[in-house]
Order: C-alpha cells, then sequence, then structure tokens
C-alpha cells in the first residue's frame, strides 16, 4: 500500500469508527507519542523551564486534564521555544501529539483523531524507513496499522 492510499484508508476507518473506538484510539496513542521520555536527549536550551515545566506534565497527566488545561500548556510551551526553527524531532513530535489530542477534546475530533493515527504511522516510519510505493511492507508499520485497526474498525471488519 502507498502512503497516499494508507492516509485514505486511515481517513476512512476513523470516520467510519464508533465514537468509543475513537476516544479509546485517541488515548492509547497519544500517551504512546507523547512520553516525557522521548524527551531525554532533546537540548535543554531549546525551551524555556517554564516550557519545559508545561511540555513534561502536559505528557505527565495528558489523560486527566482537561482540553483547557492543556491548551493553557500547550501556550506555555508555544511561547518558551528558544530554537530557532530547528526545534529537536522529538519534542516536535510530542508537542504534535498533545495539540491533536487537546484539538480532538475540543471537539475537532475525528480530524484530529486521523492526523494523530497519521503522526502514529510517520512516527514508527521515522524509526523503520518504510518505502513509499509499498509502506506497510516494514512489519513494524504493519503493526502500528493492525493497531489501529484493531481500535477503528467497525466490529464487523476486526
Amino acid at each position: 500500500m502507498r502512503y497516499s492510499e494508507l492516509e485514505v484508508e486511515i481517513g476512512r476507518l476513523v470516520a467510519a469508527a464508533p465514537e468509543h473506538g475513537v476516544r479509546a484510539f485517541g488515548a492509547d496513542t497519544v500517551t504512546r507519542l507523547a512520553r516525557a521520555d522521548r524527551l531525554d536527549d532533546a537540548d535543554e536550551d531549546e525551551l524555556t523551564e517554564d516550557a519545559w515545566a508545561a511540555l513534561t506534565g502536559a505528557c505527565a497527566n495528558v489523560l486527566t486534564i482537561g482540553a483547557g488545561e492543556l491548551r493553557r500548556a500547550l501556550t506555555t510551551i508555544d511561547e518558551g521555544i528558544l530554537a530557532d526553527g530547528d526545534l529537536d524531532t522529538e519534542v516536535v513530535a510530542v508537542i504534535s501529539a498533545l495539540e491533536h489530542w487537546q484539538g480532538y477534546l475540543e471537539g475537532d475530533g475525528r480530524d484530529q483523531i486521523r492526523e494523530l493515527a497519521l503522526r502514529a504511522i510517520e512516527d514508527v516510519d521515522h524509526e523503520v524507513s518504510a518505502a513509499l510505493d509499498d509502506f506497510l511492507a516494514a512489519p513494524e508499520v504493519a503493526a502500528e496499522y493492525a493497531r489501529l485497526r484493531r481500535f477503528l474498525a467497525p466490529r464487523a471488519e476486526r
């Protein structure tokens, strides 16, 4: 499956999924992508102290904080970026996951979950460098796709 086909299929799965599957997938995925340990190798000079505190706090509490509190944390993070256009890729991945989850919580639902699903696939691809013409040939990417299908596919397709 080409990456463009995978994008379409993920969009279809998210659109057809029952709400409980969408929420469960989003919660599972954001906790996988927004782990504080992903920030361990980042340069401390990329963010202000307040931004680091907001980022690590959001990661630690991502499933228990509300949309407003997460939005405020993301604002603090955004205002505290010191890197001049060259933010660590792991930091970017964590912030992106948090932004999509926050968007979902504030009611921009399925579009944000679709983006979160794509970030999860891309995160695995970043580790294994899947071929664009046969994206699911990499076993790790295929496993991530299977994980998202388990959450999102209607019961008849499982």
